[in-house]
C-alpha cells in the first residue's frame, strides 16, 4: 500500500516562508517525476511545481523566481519551499508522484492535502 504523507503547512503572513514536505512509503519500485499542485476554494487544481528524477523542475509562473521544489531520492521524498508568499497563494497543497510498484504498475498516487493560509 503506498502513501504520499505530506507536512509542514500553516497559516503565515504575506512575505513569510513555509517549507513543505512529501514522503512516500510502501512497496516502491521506482519513482518518477513528483510534484506539487494546489487548488483554491472555487478554483480547479493547478500545476504549482515538479521535477523528476533527474533534477529538471518545472515551475507555474505565478510562482517562479519566489518557490523552489526539490527532491531527496534516497528518502523518497519531495520538498515545497515557499518564500515570499502571497495571499493568492492560500490553497490547499498537494503532493503527486508518479510510482512504479509491482502491484499495480506505474500510476500516479496522490497526497492528502495540506492546507496553505497566506494573510495580508
Amino acid at each position: 500500500q503506498v502513501q504520499l504523507v505530506e507536512s509542514g503547512g500553516g497559516l503565515v503572513q504575506a512575505g513569510e516562508s513555509l517549507r513543505l514536505s512529501c514522503a512516500a512509503s510502501g512497496t516502491i519500485f521506482s519513482i518518477n517525476a513528483m510534484g506539487w499542485y494546489r487548488q483554491a476554494p472555487g478554483k480547479q487544481r493547478e500545476l504549482v511545481a515538479t521535477i523528476t528524477r533527474g533534477g529538471t523542475t518545472i515551475y507555474a509562473d505565478s510562482v517562479k523566481g519566489r518557490f523552489t521544489i526539490s527532491r531527496d531520492n534516497a528518502k523518497n521524498t519531495v520538498y515545497l519551499q515557499m518564500n515570499s508568499l502571497k495571499p493568492e497563494d492560500t490553497a490547499v497543497y498537494y503532493c503527486n508522484a508518479n510510482l512504479l510498484t509491482i502491484a499495480t504498475g506505474r500510476r500516479d498516487y496522490w497526497g492528502q492535502g495540506t492546507q496553505v493560509t497566506v494573510s495580508s
